[in-house]
Formats: C-alpha cells, sequence, structure tokens
C-alpha cells in the first residue's frame, strides 16, 4: 500500500508576493513534478496564473534546478518555483 508524502512548496520574488511564501502538500508516494503542479493549478485562480505551463515560472527540488517534470518526488522534498533571474 502506498503512503502519502509531504512535500513543501515555496515561493520566490513576485510569485512570493501573489501567493505567500510557501505551503505543505501531501501527495500520493510516486508523485512526480507535473503531479504537485496539477495540484497547485488546481488550487486556485492565481496558482493557475501564475504557475501555468508555458510560463517563465523555473522550479527547483531540493535546491537543484529541473527541467524535467517528470521526476519522481521524494517524501519530505522541497519545491521551489521562482521567476527567471536576470542581471544587470
Amino acid at each position: 500500500m502506498s503512503h502519502p508524502i509531504k512535500v513543501t512548496v515555496r515561493y520566490f520574488a513576485a510569485l512570493r508576493e501573489a501567493l505567500g511564501s510557501g505551503e505543505p502538500m501531501e501527495l500520493p508516494e510516486g508523485s512526480r513534478l507535473c503531479d504537485l503542479r496539477d495540484a497547485l493549478l488546481a488550487r486556485s485562480q492565481d496558482h493557475a496564473r501564475l504557475l501555468a505551463r508555458g510560463t517563465s515560472v523555473r522550479c527547483a527540488v531540493n535546491q537543484a534546478l529541473v527541467v524535467d517534470e517528470t521526476q519522481v518526488l521524494d517524501a519530505a522534498a522541497e519545491v521551489a518555483f521562482f521567476p527567471p533571474v536576470t542581471g544587470g
């Protein structure tokens, strides 16, 4: 029998201003990053607008940048969403 996993979602920069600093999420064991994103998109209109696929939002799991949303999430993973960083 699979057990739920708990991950921590964190938001940075403009996402933090709109969605708060973050939130805990409980997902079925074996969930992938895309499953987490789907759950977040369904959470509210603001989540859906700001985290929609095709936006320039970046994602990191346990402080490592991720480009493939099929990555399986481990229990206690920290998932961060943030806009692209611009230099000057």
